[in-house]
């Protein structure tokens, strides 16, 4: 009798712990869905607008172009970051401690939610992870910022 009650008993517990792994699974993947679609949409977005100057590593090229790959100006100057991509910039720009006076090119015709995914993909490749750029973010950067 007792082999059948503690039979009955773990059998109980495993559908417990399935179900509770199925559920942490689920809210873990709906969350991690919306971040598959930044980077992937981020991936392609850089391939097309960035890679030709940023090289598709993410190291730039020589000292014409800054890396993005492991780039401090990119951290420390976010929001300015989010800035260049639809309006460019002109004159020096110092990265990783190398003086830069290339113009960039902004992409105007960005939306935000672009510029978003390639934020998101920037900030997650080449060795880093750093989650997603919500939209918001970029809305308040270009806003600060504006059409300068």
């Amino acid at each position: 009798m007792r082999t059948r009650r503690s039979s009955r008993v773990n059998g109980q517990w495993s559908i417990v712990l399935f179900l509770l792994v199925s559920f942490i699974f689920l809210s873990c993947s709906t969350k991690s869905a919306k971040f598959q679609q930044y980077y992937a949409q981020g991936q392609a977005l850089y391939e097309k607008n960035c890679s030709n100057c940023h090289q598709k590593n993410g190291k730039g090229l020589g000292l014409v172009y800054p890396p993005l790959a492991s780039s401090d100006y990119f951290e420390k100057n976010f929001n300015a970051s989010l800035c260049l991509m639809k309006y460019g910039k002109q004159g020096d720009i110092i990265v990783n401690g190398k003086s830069f006076n290339k113009f960039m090119p902004g992409v105007p015709s960005l939306t935000e939610l672009e510029i978003a995914e390639i934020a998101t993909y920037i900030k997650n490749s080449w060795g880093s992870q750093n989650g997603i750029v919500e939209i918001n973010q970029v809305t308040s950067a270009l806003n600060e910022c504006g059409a300068k």
